[in-house]
């Protein structure tokens, strides 16, 4: 379970953000400050996002994974921000396609084979209409964590 270890300092139940790169800033600094990355990670982000977009849309609420190379990552980790109000990301493998993104989980990865086996994981995980509504609503770290953990459980 990539949920396991789930950190509550790694979340942010009420990020507020005008642009990806503000997202990148705020949530991977937390990264890069809880010791998970390099400070060398943010910028790699922005770097990458303008490459390899990250965002999904799942229905009626966007998403984005960002993530960048493992030279960048000290240990594997996800940090989670819900956004106030939505920010642009583009959708994952365009550069056209607009995703307004309320949800980030941004990873950590430190093992390359690792990488996908964390996608397919969150994207399991968010398929579920009722559990995105359900982390868009709550402002309670804990619960996000729980919220998560009790749908992979399902899986």
């Amino acid at each position: 379970m990539i949920w396991e270890d789930l950190n509550e300092n790694l979340i942010m139940p009420d990020l507020k953000a005008g642009s990806s790169d503000e997202v990148f800033q705020q949530l991977g600094g937390l990264l890069v400050s809880e010791g998970y990355c390099k400070s060398s990670y943010v910028q790699a982000l922005i770097e990458r996002e303008k490459d390899f977009p990250t965002g999904i849309n799942m229905g009626n609420i966007g998403i984005a994974i960002p993530h960048t190379d493992k030279e960048h990552v000290i240990k594997g980790a996800v940090a989670i921000g819900v956004l106030k109000e939505p920010v642009h990301f583009y959708q994952m493998g365009t550069n056209d396609e607009n995703v307004e993104a309320k949800l980030i989980f941004m990873l950590a990865v430190k093992d390359p084979k690792e990488h996908l086996v964390f996608l397919q994981r969150i994207l399991m995980v968010l398929q579920d209409q009722e559990v995105l509504k359900q982390l868009i609503e709550t402002k309670n770290k804990q619960e996000i964590i729980n919220i998560i953990k009790e749908k992979e459980e399902q899986l």
